[in-house]
């Protein structure tokens, strides 16, 4: 089957087999291996991308389920000329990763989290981010980082 997408702002359609997982088409078909398989079962959030402006974990929704949708990935999330998203940065100074196996997962549900709750408390950061997983860094940071990045994109 044919599904359509608007991938990162650009439209494309990839030829899969109707049990297609959405990250299988970002990462396999598409060649866009920001996104990440943890788990398989939706409970890591490393494959977590956009679609239509909200986030959603990629492992457990196929394919035709999103057919004409805006998908953003983290290779979207930058601008054109490079620069990082205010919440990039924000990881980036706020030491808010380690290994970078959660980060892009974490990256885009921080987004998404700011986006709709621009002034969360850390208890709030904490429980809307309790769907990714990270396994090195205790979440101090990365709560610090979500509030930093909430405060730039809010001044953006």
């Amino acid at each position: 089957m044919q599904v359509h997408l608007k991938v990162n702002g650009k439209d494309t359609t990839a030829d899969v087999p109707p049990n297609t997982l959405l990250v299988q088409v970002l990462r396999e078909h598409l060649k866009l291996t920001g996104t990440h398989v943890g788990c398989d079962t939706a409970q890591c959030g490393a494959c977590t991308v956009m679609k239509d402006g909200r986030a959603i974990k990629s492992c457990n929704v196929l394919a035709a389920q999103v057919d004409g949708s805006d998908i953003t990935t983290i290779e979207g999330v930058a601008a054109a000329d490079g620069t990082m998203h205010p919440m990039q940065a924000a990881f980036k100074d706020c030491h808010g990763l380690q290994c970078g196996f959660c980060t892009p997962g974490m990256v885009i549900s921080a987004i998404d989290l700011c986006t709709h709750y621009p002034t969360a408390s850390e208890s709030e950061v904490r429980a809307q981010l309790e769907g990714n997983l990270c396994r090195c860094t205790g979440y101090q940071n990365i709560v610090r980082a979500v509030q930093q990045g909430a405060a730039a994109m809010a001044s953006a």
